[in-house]
């Protein structure tokens, strides 16, 4: 009985210690990682591909990295543009470890990469700023700053192994304590503008006002012309007419229009004192009953 015990506690141990060979002797790499071996501090080999390796059991060391495309965010920095003007850029980067031994020899880690990189793109983003005025780097030449940080980015991160793929400018603003003075002396721009405007158009509006007064005073002036002209036109040929009737029996006109003053003035209401001997009244007179101008 206690040799049977001594049997499966061996075998239990040897099982053990096969298990443990197993785990010493072979390692995985995995799709998102990469790997490099070391002997005794000694770079041996680095594995890039996927699959199942062999290494000789507590002789080999095994580091993994990952290969898949990392993202640092560089905490934003201020800078001074060449007009001397500043402003905040928050950087934000992308890269992948390329060279796994570099990468371990010069900055172990991710953290140490991390470092170096915000280190390098601060540098080179200083260098480009410096030389550009504020408004082309808000506007016209931001893509052009990215692609020279990212191009010295590039050949500074081989150094440490690194594989930069981009450094892209989130945000390119003014600090904080500049932005309230920048947005009230925009607000005073636009109000100033906006005041030119209006001025422009009151005084557009009091010249069209103008002009239309003027055309409308010679409209009235040309038709009042007109109209006088022609109400003379008819008051002459109405006293052409007149004349023409009074030539020919003026005895007949002078009793038409005496009975047309009759018709004016004389109503019930009105009340005369003329002496009968009154050119006005001799139609009158004479249209009395026993008269000799009655009898014709």
């Amino acid at each position: 009985m206690p040799y049977a015990r001594t049997i499966g506690t061996t075998v239990v141990l040897l099982l053990l210690v096969g298990a443990v060979m197993m785990r010493e002797m072979f390692y995985v790499v995995d799709e998102t990682s990469q790997a490099i071996v070391t002997q005794v501090g000694q770079y041996i080999r680095t594995d890039r591909q996927p699959g199942l390796y062999a290494k000789v059991p507590f002789y080999h060391s095994v580091t993994y990295f990952d290969r898949r495309i990392l993202v640092t965010d560089t905490p934003p920095a201020e800078y001074l543009t060449l007009d001397k003007k500043r402003i905040v850029v928050d950087p934000i980067t992308r890269w992948r470890i390329g060279d796994p031994f570099v990468f371990f020899v010069t900055v172990r880690d991710e953290a140490g990469a991390r470092a170096r990189l915000d280190d390098l793109v601060l540098s080179a983003m200083r260098e480009e700023i410096a030389g550009t005025n504020f408004a082309d780097v808000i506007d016209k030449r931001r893509e052009a700053i990215e692609d020279a940080v990212t191009k010295r980015a590039v050949e500074r991160g081989r150094e440490f192994g690194l594989e930069v793929v981009d450094v892209r400018a989130r945000r390119a603003d003014l600090p904080t304590e500049v932005q309230a003075s920048v947005f009230a002396r925009m607000v005073a721009e636009r109000a100033q503008v906006s005041q030119r405007y209006r001025s422009e158009g009151s005084e557009e509006s009091s010249k069209i006002r103008a002009d239309a007064d003027k055309e409308r005073t010679i409209l009235l002036a040309r038709a009042y012309e007109q109209s006088q002209r022609l109400r003379g036109e008819g008051d002459a040929q109405a006293a052409g007419i007149y004349a023409q009737a009074f030539g020919q029996d003026p005895e007949f006109f002078t009793f038409v229009r005496s009975l047309e003053a009759y018709d004016k003035f004389l109503n019930a209401e009105t009340t005369l004192v003329l002496s009968s001997e009154s050119e006005l009244m001799r139609y009158l007179a004479a249209s009395r009953p026993g008269t000799a101008s009655a009898g014709r």
